[in-house]
């Protein structure tokens, strides 16, 4: 049987590292082989393409030859790591995939989604996540969370306005796709969250250990 491909998605500072480590936790305790990646990276080409994109010096980077960027990592990610693991019956867990191009790309830069919906189809076909996490925060709070970490990439060097825009195209696309979407309020407390996690994943492994 296909494994199952699972992605969370949010801004900055709505603590996908923390919980991207717990959905391991629930995951793997479900008796689940897992692969844990990102978005982008993933494969060693992948990686470089992340410190291009990435990369502070680069800050005046055109938005096409960013959202190329992106599905070029992407497809080398389908090819050498997602696409076999499935196949093999993996589950994947990944931090970010095409609705981060969406949001930052259509969102934040204003491009066209016709033209992220091109490149998504010649990368991926038909193939979707199976479920996607939003954790979610108002802007301000994570920034202020993000702000406390390293020195700040190419995108979090960017406006307040840039991340309303994400935020906003994220829960859009929640409302657009609420089979495959779960949003959890990433504000409350950390066990709060956990438990919101909790529930989804408990229903989510129950319905996939129940079909045939």
């Amino acid at each position: 049987m296909p494994g199952m491909f699972i992605t969370v998605e949010g801004i900055e500072g709505v603590g996908k590292t923390t919980n991207m480590e717990y959905l391991q936790q629930i995951i793997t305790a479900a008796g689940k082989e897992l692969v844990v990646t990102r978005e982008p990276g993933g494969t060693p080409l992948g990686e470089a393409i992340r410190g291009l994109l990435l990369d502070p010096q680069y800050k005046g980077m055109d938005p096409d030859c960013e959202l190329q960027l992106m599905f070029a990592a992407r497809a080398e990610h389908l090819d050498k790591v997602i696409r076999p693991a499935i196949a093999a019956g993996r589950w994947v867990l990944c931090d970010r995939f095409t609705d981060a191009t969406y949001a930052y790309q259509g969102g934040g830069r204003g491009l066209d989604t016709g033209k992220i919906a091109a490149l998504e189809q010649l990368v991926q076909g038909d193939f979707r996540p199976d479920l996607t996490l939003l954790l979610d925060v108002p802007v301000e709070v994570g920034l202020e969370r993000a702000g406390n970490r390293s020195a700040p990439d190419r995108f979090e060097q960017e406006k307040v306005g840039f991340f309303e825009r994400v935020r906003q195209a994220y829960l859009d696309m929640a409302r657009e796709h609420d089979g495959r979407y779960q949003v959890i309020d990433a504000s409350r407390s950390l066990a709060q969250v956990q438990e919101q996690l909790d529930n989804v994943m408990d229903t989510f492994l129950q319905v996939r250990d129940d079909k045939p």
